[in-house]
Order: structure tokens, then sequence, then C-alpha cells
């Protein structure tokens, strides 16, 4: 009897400190997807805000599952996505339950419409200079570049004289 109250108080507790759908989602998206896809821009991958109302989440999770498998088995859209994205395959996630897959579109359509990630030259504060490369027109380079070796030049002297002044003070 213990042991069934136990087990259930562990299971209860398990259940309660278990993540919501959308947070679960967050937690796969970003240490599985993130590197490829985000929600609104198109990286290597596809956008995928709206997923769920462009394909099923039967085809999202047979994609998911294997990519490579769908395609090869002539369906249309993971063809033509495939294609567009010069033929790099996406990696299998076949240890993804379905469940997991659907707390990932849950937290896409969560963030799709208010994801806030930009990147960080979208909005310049600050133009920067261009590069400007090594040329002979650079004075203050040059300048700074042999003013540099001229210190070092004299410092190299001055350490010989002081070392020369000790051994004659010495007696070598």
């Amino acid at each position: 009897m213990k042991i069934k109250f136990l087990f259930i108080a562990l299971a209860l507790s398990v259940a309660a400190a278990a993540a919501p759908p959308t947070e679960e989602g967050r937690t796969i998206f970003t240490s599985r997807c993130a590197g490829c896809h985000n929600i609104n821009k198109v990286l290597t991958g596809p956008a995928l805000a709206g997923v769920d109302q462009r394909r099923s989440i039967d085809w999202i999770i047979n994609f998911v599952h294997s990519s490579q498998t769908v395609i090869k088995k002539g369906d249309k859209d993971a063809v033509a996505l495939f294609e567009k994205f010069n033929r790099i395959p996406m990696p299998d996630h076949a240890d993804l339950t379905p469940d997991n897959i659907k707390s990932i579109v849950a937290y896409i359509q969560s963030e799709a419409g208010n994801s806030t990630d930009k990147a960080p030259f979208a909005t310049p504060t600050k133009l920067q200079k261009p590069y400007i490369p090594i040329s002979i027109t650079n004075y203050p380079f040059f300048i700074s570049y042999l003013i540099a070796i001229a210190l070092m030049i004299a410092g190299l002297l001055f350490a010989v004289r002081v070392k020369a002044i000790g051994r004659k003070l010495s007696g070598e």
C-alpha cells in the first residue's frame, strides 16, 4: 500500500513539475531546431511561422522524424522544400515523440506573431567605417608602426648598454 501511495505521489509531482507544452517546445526548438530554423526568418531552413497552416500535423511529424523518407516517397511539398533549400537534408529526429513535435508546433504558434529577434545589423544605431586594408597611403598606420619599431630598437640598445656597464663594474 505504501509503495502504491509513493508511486502515485511521485507521478503527481512529476506531472505538476512538467513544463507546459510551449515551454517544452521552446526547449526542444532552441536545442534542436534553432541552428537551421527561425520562426519568422529564413535561415538554412525555412521560416516556421504558420507551418501548422501549411501542412498537417501528421505530415510535420513524419517530416521531422525522417525528412528523407518523406522525400523518397515522392511527396511534392517535401521535394520542393528540399530543392528550394539547396538539397540540404534535414537531420532525422526519430527520437522525438509526436507529443514533443506537437509542443514544438505549439511554441512556434505562440511565437509567430510576437517575435522580436532581429539581427544586430538590422537597424544599426551607428554606421561603422568600412574596413580599410593596409596600403602605402595609410600614413597613420605606418607612422605608428615605425615608432613602435624605433621604441623596440631603443629598448634593446638600452638593455645591451646596461648589460655592458654591469659587466664593467663587476670586473669581467
